[in-house]
């Protein structure tokens, strides 16, 4: 294990190799890992492997779990640097031990900060303190303890922006997401980046009617359908509108191409009321689906015929022998039973009748030939 320290302080990130001792202290399953020990606490980093984004991790994590904003300008400053920001504004209440409690424990994800009424912008009126606020979007939006369940759910949701473009990393963030809050996450994305029409429609309608769709729905646009085209394992037309849900990888697709915002908004609220068809799933055979088709028909499709067509045509040539096989001896059984249910004496009746059948089929096969002589013939005879 590597250890580099950050500062003076007790805090250090460790990257974490392939050591069974302290993989089993520390809970690790995979590698490599990366871990900032802070005191008594260890944690997990989750964000892209760039250096940058390391540091920016090793620098939040280490220091405060929520810090001061002491004046305007300074609260400004913050507003510039951060798309989505949160603020605990009043003095020592319970809320503000739930805030510190989920700041302590999000803090691998985002920032957390304090400030007092004066601080803050003079556009920003507060219905009552101690309130939280996150600063998104342009706007502000307070959390309420009765409508929006646990403090921690809550963060968990708003530390995305509103619209936001997806990557692969974005979906494991919110498949996580959709895997700790108690209600299902759809993300609805646009496979093509270029055109305006679907990505102004999006962006309408998540600020909107974020109070209709923000608990249940993450809006966003993706550039490029390989990974949708490996969710449904075909070939998805571009542009195009598809609600996932990442909890599940359900994913569902409208009926007609989306034209307009009222199309848009239907759509959602029919996958939101259970009315619209799902596709896909979690399920074993889906999987195994999935996998055969990522690992072999995508890339290579000759291939993947190959593998899985020719077992598939042994099998069928198998099945077919075994069942011609079958017909054809149990005819002969048949036959072999009649003829021993047979006496000596009936066996030699049946033996007369046939060969007196075949001896008046004869003369009439002969008749028939001459009956269809050339009319040639019939002159010179």
């Amino acid at each position: 294990m590597w250890r580099l320290s950050l500062s003076k302080k007790a805090s250090m990130i460790c990257i974490v190799f392939c050591v069974a001792g302290m993989a089993s202290e520390f809970g690790v399953r995979g590698y490599p890992t990366i871990k900032l020990l802070k005191g008594d606490l260890a944690y997990n980093y989750k964000g892209p492997r760039t250096k940058d984004d390391i540091v920016e991790f090793a620098n939040r994590v280490a220091g405060p779990a929520v810090r001061p904003l002491p004046s305007k300008q300074m609260f400004e400053h913050m507003m510039k640097r951060h798309d989505v920001l949160f603020v605990y504004v009043g003095g020592d209440s319970p809320l503000k031990e739930k805030y510190n409690d989920a700041a302590s424990e999000l803090i691998v994800y985002t920032y957390f900060f304090s400030a007092s009424e004066e601080a803050l912008p003079e556009s920003v009126s507060l219905p009552e303190l101690p309130a939280v606020v996150v600063f998104k979007d342009g706007g502000y939006f307070t959390y309420d303890e009765y409508e929006d369940s646990s403090l921690s759910l809550w963060v968990n949701k708003e530390r995305f922006q509103g619209y936001l473009q997806i990557d692969g990393f974005t979906l494991y963030e919110l498949g996580e997401t959709g895997g700790v809050c108690s209600f299902s996450i759809y993300n609805v994305f646009i496979p093509e980046f270029h055109f305006p029409l679907l990505k102004t429609l999006m962006q309408r309608v998540a600020k909107e009617y974020r109070e209709h769709f923000n608990r249940d729905f993450q809006f966003g646009h993706m550039d490029g359908n390989d990974y949708i085209n490996s969710l449904i394992m075909g070939e998805v037309t571009v542009p195009s509108v598809i609600i996932l849900n990442t909890s599940n990888e359900q994913y569902f697709l409208p009926s007609e191409p989306i034209e307009s915002m009222e199309q848009l908004v239907q759509f959602i609220s029919s996958v939101l009321n259970g009315s619209a068809q799902a596709y896909g799933g979690d399920g074993i055979i889906q999987r195994i689906k999935r996998v055969a088709f990522d690992s072999v028909f995508r890339s290579s499709p000759l291939l993947g015929c190959f593998l899985f067509g020719l077992p598939l045509g042994v099998i069928s040539l198998m099945c077919y022998g075994i069942c011609t096989a079958e017909s054809d001896d149990g005819s002969d059984d048949i036959d072999a039973l009649k003829r021993e249910g047979l006496t000596d004496e009936e066996e030699e009746e049946e033996e007369e009748e046939r060969q007196r059948a075949a001896a008046l089929e004869g003369p009439e096969e002969e008749d028939e030939d001459v009956g269809e002589k050339d009319p040639e013939e019939k002159k010179t005879d």
